[in-house]
């Protein structure tokens, strides 16, 4: 008589807990996350918009949030915050692609000049094309523009150097690259400064072997760098706010790029002892909640998923040892629950151009 091959197979009643269970609470911490931070640990961020959430709640739980780029220490923190210093742990912005993040490594390192590398809008305002929001108003000179960009890039460097823990989102794969040296943008040109020229500027969506190829070469040249940095990826829940794939719809676009990503951060973490998943994506996005971690626009994430996410992530990576967060202050008058979930989930997104 054959062998049943099931047999090893958790029980019934161990798959009905999991399901029925949103915050994991019966399932071995090691499993689902085996990265130990203590709050001397140096962790960085960067990605999507949705890594600024991260950010967020690790300052305020008393983690040590690394940032190597924090403006002058004159300028008012208001101020800073408004030209987007402290976002993340350096002035780069979003970094929706994991080309993008290859190519900011390359660059900080003196590795790839792109051809284009300015911006004079008719105005004449000059603006950084990889890093076209970051500086309101833009600059008043190539000159200024340049002289920022060189303290930014040794920042990154700086950064990459000194960071205990590097935390990535994955947040899309459609880019804009220019046809003469493959560099990518944020944003497509045209959108949020820039000219679109269909001579210049291509659309191209990236796959799993992209994804992974990319994140392989940033994952050993940082090791290159740093070896004893840990490395955490998760995916955005964020959808996409509009598509450029031919033929396609903005859900089925969003379900293509997430799909990629996720395979391919399962990919990365299974094949590197150093790098590790944590599924901010599936709390997020998963039918148990029954859609309440998004917002009315069903595309931002509420304060409720958001701190979700991050009780299970310090109660994982803690060991147990941090499982409540110190409670977000509410920075304005308080008026009613929508409007106090808006004041704690406002993030930069450059996605949001394109409504406009």
């Amino acid at each position: 008589m054959a062998s049943n091959p099931y047999k090893n197979l958790p029980d019934e009643a161990f798959w009905r807990r999991s399901v029925a269970n949103p915050d994991f609470r019966e399932v071995d911490p090691v499993g689902l996350f085996d990265l130990r931070l203590t709050p001397d640990m140096k962790v960085a961020t960067a990605g999507s918009c949705f890594a600024q959430h991260i950010a967020r709640h690790l300052q305020s739980s008393g983690f040590n949030y690394y940032v190597a780029e924090p403006g002058h220490p004159m300028l008012p923190e208001a101020l800073r915050r408004e030209h987007n210093y402290g976002l993340f742990s350096a002035r780069y912005g979003n970094i929706y692609t994991a080309r993008q993040l290859v190519q900011l490594v390359k660059r900080a390192y003196g590795e790839f000049q792109p051809v284009e590398d300015v911006w004079i809008e008719d105005d004449g305002r000059v603006l950084d094309p990889f890093r076209p929001t970051t500086q309101p108003g833009g600059y008043v000179s190539e000159a200024e523009m340049q002289a920022d960009r060189e303290q930014h890039l040794a920042a990154v460097r700086t950064m990459l150097s000194e960071t205990d823990v590097f935390v990535f989102t994955l947040g899309l794969t459609e880019c804009w690259r220019a046809k003469s040296d493959g560099a990518v943008f944020p944003l497509c040109p045209g959108v949020d400064g820039g000219r679109f020229d269909p001579n210049c500027h291509e659309f191209y969506n990236q796959n799993v072997t992209d994804v992974v190829a990319d994140m392989s070469w940033v994952l050993g040249r940082i090791r290159a760098i740093n070896p004893r940095v840990q490395t955490i990826l998760t995916v955005s829940p964020v959808p996409l706010m509009a598509t450029a794939q031919p033929d396609a719809h903005v859900l089925s676009a969003t379900t293509y790029s997430k799909s990629v990503l996720r395979v391919a951060a399962d990919v990365l973490s299974r094949e590197n002892a150093e790098v590790h998943y944590f599924p901010s994506f599936e709390v997020i996005t998963g039918a148990f909640n029954r859609g309440r971690y998004f917002a009315d626009d069903l595309r931002n994430a509420t304060e409720e998923g958001v701190s979700h996410v991050m009780r299970l992530f310090l109660q994982h990576a803690t060991g147990g040892k941090v499982a409540q967060q110190t409670p977000l202050p509410i920075q304005r008058e308080e008026t009613d629950f929508l409007a106090q979930v808006e004041a704690f989930v406002d993030v930069e997104c450059d996605e949001v151009a394109l409504d406009r």
